[in-house]
């Protein structure tokens, strides 16, 4: 039976290994990017990012000072729904905020959630809309829940614009140009080598958004199965890369990890972009909870 402290336990454990540890592929792709650079700054900078990313692993620290906030993303299985019954998506969203709680104590995370105007902290990260919970109902027999922790100086960085539809090519080269101008004037700002979600479509701004953080749950090197969003993605990431902003803004040959595309259905008048990128402390981390019991992290 699923019970509110298992959730809160499990949420607990998975902000602990996106807070401490990058995932394999993200701390792949950086050894590769230091491995292939040139730049003596560059390298530099990269050799700090890899021997941070080793000693919080083996201190279990955080990654970085900016503990960001959390974004959960809970999918639960038609299954799972009927045999748990109602009440579950109660359960789940309790035991959620509860652990989110707890973490930020025991990990610690930084009390990074406050007020909008006043600026006052929320004890804890849970506030009017802290931590962003995103439900939805799938096919299958189990719930898989999905952290995703950015931090300001990433989130500041995101960009929004209503593109003019237009014909296909014309749609595709106003979009990497778009991406390219919010790349650019992030600059170093987001702590680069950056992972850049790019969201295209859905009813509005929000779900733009919404399209554009989700896809940095992809792993890097993982290609859109759609050919046209693939090639899209491997041509937006070899311009960023040409930019030379680089590691950290010093200059380099790396300035992105990967680029990831979603897309939805839009207004047939509309097309909402969004870019939402990633630090290199690209901090996410997964679990299934089974309908039997079973728990696994991935």
């Amino acid at each position: 039976m699923l019970t509110k402290e298992f959730v809160r336990d499990i949420t607990v454990m998975l902000l602990r290994r996106a807070a401490v540890s990058l995932p394999s592929d993200v701390r792949a792709a950086l050894v590769w990017a230091y491995n292939e650079e040139n730049d003596k700054i560059a390298r530099l900078q990269l050799e700090n990012i890899i021997r941070n990313f080793n000693v919080a692993r083996q201190k279990l620290r955080p990654l970085c000072q900016d503990t960001g906030l959390p974004t959960v993303y809970v999918s639960v299985g038609r299954g799972f729904y009927e045999a748990a019954g109602g009440d579950v998506f109660w359960t789940l969203r309790d035991g959620i905020l509860e652990g989110v709680s707890v973490a930020t104590d025991e990990i610690p995370l930084r009390a990074n959630a406050v007020e909008p105007l006043t600026r006052l902290s929320r004890n804890g990260n849970v506030g009017e809309g802290v931590p962003c919970l995103e439900f939805e109902l799938t096919d299958g027999s189990c719930v898989e829940l999905a952290v995703l922790l950015r931090g300001g100086g990433a989130e500041n960085a995101s960009a929004f614009r209503m593109l003019t539809p237009a014909d296909a090519e014309t749609t595709s080269h106003r979009i990497k140009e778009f991406v390219l101008e919010t790349v650019l004037n992030a600059g170093g700002k987001p702590c680069p080598p950056v992972v850049v979600g790019v969201g295209i479509g859905g009813c509005g701004v929000a779900d733009a958004f919404k399209l554009a953080r989700r896809v940095l749950l992809r792993r890097i090197g993982e290609r859109n199965e759609d050919e046209t969003l693939a090639k899209l993605e491997e041509e937006l990431l070899a311009e960023i890369n040409e930019t030379g902003i680089g590691p950290m803004g010093l200059g380099g040959r790396t300035t992105a990890l990967d680029v990831h595309v979603k897309t939805a259905d839009c207004h047939v008048a509309s097309l909402p972009v969004a870019v939402s990128l990633s630090c290199w402390a690209l901090r996410r981390t997964f679990a299934r909870i089974h309908a039997d019991g079973r728990l696994e992290y991935f």
